[in-house]
Order: structure tokens, then sequence, then C-alpha cells
């Protein structure tokens, strides 16, 4: 045992790269939060220009002046104004989406999970349904009104509905009776 030496190091040096290692987690941290807003803002801006379409005119109009912000300065100027205007677009990342499938086609909801996840949604399952849909539908809680509407959107479903038993009430609910 002769020629063992343990290493003592002050104490302020290990006070100091606790410090070090704590803010390092922080930034971490905040700098994750950071990267998904920006994708979530740009794949809001996409589903936005999809709307038009099942939405009818008025919804093409207010959405117009997105079309023209690639002009220049004076279109990044509208798109900061628009939300001061008029809500904000809801954050799709917030909420969790559990896709269900109620139709014959094998697969459907595990294929649509694929997309939601690759539009930026939190898919958090995806499963068949056991019951009678009338039609594709997209359920909410009261909460999360706003991104069910931006959901059936994206996916081209015109029935959205409260949320009802045994759905989840924290998240949103989607049922495919056949393609979206």
């Amino acid at each position: 045992m002769m020629g063992e030496r343990g290493l003592v190091l002050p104490s302020w040096l290990v006070a100091l790269s606790a410090m070090v290692v704590a803010l390092a987690l922080v930034g971490f941290a905040v700098s994750g939060d950071r990267e998904p807003e920006t994708v979530a803002q740009s794949q809001a801006e996409r589903s936005a220009t999809a709307t038009p379409a099942p939405g009818g005119a008025n919804t093409s109009e207010s959405q117009s002046p997105r079309g023209d912000g690639s002009k220049g300065a004076a279109g990044n100027k509208q798109d900061g104004r628009k939300p001061k205007g008029r809500l904000a677009p809801p954050d799709r990342r917030s909420a969790y989406v559990e896709v269900y499938n109620a139709s014959a086609i094998t697969g459907l909801a595990a294929q649509t999970m694929t997309g939601l996840r690759d539009s930026g949604w939190r898919v958090v399952a995806a499963d068949n349904w056991y019951g009678e849909i009338p039609a594709s539908t997209v359920y909410y809680p009261a909460d999360l009104a706003n991104q069910g509407r931006l959901l059936a959107a994206d996916l081209g479903v015109e029935r959205v509905l409260p949320a009802v038993q045994p759905m989840s009430f924290d998240r949103l609910t989607v049922v495919l009776t056949g393609a979206p």
C-alpha cells in the first residue's frame, strides 16, 4: 500500500465545478425549448395555407397576407402585427394526440400518426377504435378547442366535437372512419 495517495481538491473548486455543471444543464434545458417553437411556427404557417380549401373564402382572405410575406421587410411587419390583432395560432406541440382507426383500412392510425408527427404534433398513441362513429372526428377537451380545430384542418377532417367519456380530457383524440 505504499505509494497510494489520494487527491484532495479545494472545496471552492468542487463548488465551482458543481455550479458550472448546473448552469450547463439549465442552459441546455432553455435552449431545447427554443428549437421546437421555431419549428412549430413554420409548420403552423404551412397548415394555415392548407386550411383555405375546407374553410371557405373568408379563411383564404385572412391568410392572403402570409403569402405576401415573402416580398421583403414589409411582409415581415405584417406577420409581426397579425398576432396582436387576433389570437396567436395555437402551439400544436403543447397538446398530446391519440389516433384511433375505426375503419377497415389496416394501419390507418399508424400512417396518420406518422404524418402528424412529421407535421409537429405530439402523437402519443395509435390504436383501433371499437364503436360506431359516423365520420372521421377530432375530439377535444374544452381547454384545447383551438388546437382541436387546427388538428382537424391539418387532417382535412370536418367533424370537430368536444371530448366525451371514455376519452382522455387532457389530449386531443382523432377517430378515423376512412382515409383522411
